[in-house]
């Protein structure tokens, strides 16, 4: 294999890996959207939980059940 073979074997290797890298970078950043998305919906959902709380708040003063 003489050296202009093995710059082109080089330079085809380099175009599949800036190629992978690019592909692996957009499926990085749709990741990430996606997780700044389930964030977004858990801190609403624990705000939700929060707000909802109180309305099934037991009192600490009722009697327990009869099968206590």
């Amino acid at each position: 294999m003489d050296l202009q073979d093995r710059v082109t074997d080089l330079e085809s290797r380099l175009a599949f890996q800036d190629d992978t890298i690019e592909t692996l970078n957009d499926i990085l950043v749709a990741q990430q959207h996606a997780v700044e998305r389930l964030q977004l919906q858990m801190n609403a959902l624990l705000k939700r939980q929060e707000e909802m709380g109180g309305q099934f708040e037991t009192s600490e003063e009722e009697a327990p059940p009869p099968h206590y």
